[in-house]
C-alpha cells in the first residue's frame, strides 16, 4: 500500500491518464476530483463491495 499526504489543490497521478485532486477537507471528510478515461470504472468502496457480492451471487448455483 502507498500512503500519500496531499494538501488542498494538490494532485496524485496514476499513469498518464488518471489524476486525483484534493478539492477540500472539512473535518474528517475529503472531497476529491477524479479524472480518468470513460472506460475506467470508479466506485466508492461500499458500492464496489455490493456490486462484487451481486456478481458472485449471480454466478453461484
Amino acid at each position: 500500500m502507498l500512503a500519500l499526504r496531499r494538501s488542498v489543490g494538490e494532485t496524485i497521478r496514476i499513469n498518464d491518464d488518471i489524476s486525483i485532486q484534493v478539492l477540500s477537507v472539512s473535518g474528517q471528510q475529503v472531497k476529491l476530483s477524479i479524472r480518468a478515461p470513460a472506460s475506467t470504472t470508479i466506485h466508492r468502496e461500499e458500492i464496489y463491495k455490493l456490486i462484487k457480492a451481486e456478481r458472485e451471487k449471480a454466478i453461484s448455483p
